[in-house]
Formats: C-alpha cells, structure tokens, sequence
C-alpha cells in the first residue's frame, strides 16, 4: 500500500488529513506534468492535466472544509511524506507529444488507482467514521472514473493523435510564448 500508515489505526481527523493529502499531491503531480508539456492549444494534453488539477485541488479543499469543521484547528499528524502515489498519475506517464486522448488515460489510470487504495484500506479499517468515510471516497473515485470514461467516449477521433514534431503544429494552434520566458 502507498502509504507508510497503519490504516487500521486512523482517527476520523487522521483518515481526513489522508484523503486531503491525496488530493494534494495528485493536484502537484498533474500541475508538474502541464507545466513540462506546456500548453500548445486550449485542449491539448496539458489542458487535460491542468484541469484535472482543478478537479482535484476542488476535492482537496471540500475534504479540508470537512476536517476543520469537525476538528478546528488541531495539527495533523499525517504528513505528504507519509503517503506516496496514492492517487497521483505515475511520474514517468507523460511525453511531449502526448494526444488529449493519452492524458485522459494518464487521468483515468489514477482515478482507478485511488479507488483501489480506498477498496484495499476499507479491509483493514475498524473504526465505523473511517470506514464510512473511505467508502464515501471510493465511491467518489468511481464517480470520476465514470467522468472520464465519459469523456474518452466523446472525444473526436482527432484528440487521439500525438503530436509527430513540434514544426508539424500549423502556427494559427501554436500559443505565443511570453517573450521573457527564454530570456
């Protein structure tokens, strides 16, 4: 299991702080993978990334609302160090010239990741509001493995196609760089 936390023994307040850190570090994940593609078109791979960022710094802040409604302020004990790839797509998954259609996949094989973390942790969760709460979270990822799916399915065929060669892009698609950026 991607994490080094005996999940048998969450608090409510520590399964909280888990389910947010998975959040945030699948949102870090997908803003690093936007920014080392670099936005082409309004609908390229990193905009894929970009707004699966979006999605899950959304759950991450309903997940961190919910904590500090039932427990204030109180400093967590989980850290981001305590977890690893629990719902962040796999670091090696992107390449330069990767379709929309491949970074949905990217997306749709890390929604199915978190559920299976959530489906394992439930075998070896006691505490009833852990329990309720994780199963709340996998069903969650079912919702966003369904969104995805739902997606891929309404993609064109033209969204499957990788990008041969940066010089291949016709110009009118290419986004104009900031000036200062190379300088």
């Amino acid at each position: 299991m991607p994490t080094r936390l005996d999940i048998s023994q969450l608090s409510l307040m520590d399964a909280l702080d888990l389910a947010t850190l998975i959040e945030v570090e699948a949102h870090k994940r997908y803003l690093q993978f936007a920014d080392q593609l670099g936005s082409r078109t309004d609908d390229d791979a990193a905009s894929v990334f970009r707004s699966m960022a979006v999605n899950e710094s959304k759950h991450g802040e309903q997940l961190a609302e919910r904590r500090v409604a039932l427990f204030g302020e109180q400093k967590p004990r989980v850290k981001l160090d305590d977890i690893f790839d629990v719902e962040a797509p796999d670091s090696g998954s992107t390449r330069w010239y990767m379709s929309p259609w491949k970074a949905y996949l990217v997306a749709l094989s890390a929604e199915k990741k978190a559920w299976d973390f959530y489906d394992r942790a439930l075998r070896n969760v006691t505490h009833p509001e852990v329990k309720a709460l994780f199963e709340e979270l996998r069903e969650e990822e079912a919702e966003h493995v369904k969104m995805i799916e739902d997606i891929l399915a309404k993609l064109p065929d033209s969204a499957k196609v990788d990008l041969e060669d940066e010089d291949d892009v016709p110009e009118s698609l290419v986004r104009p760089l900031a000036k200062d950026r190379f300088e």
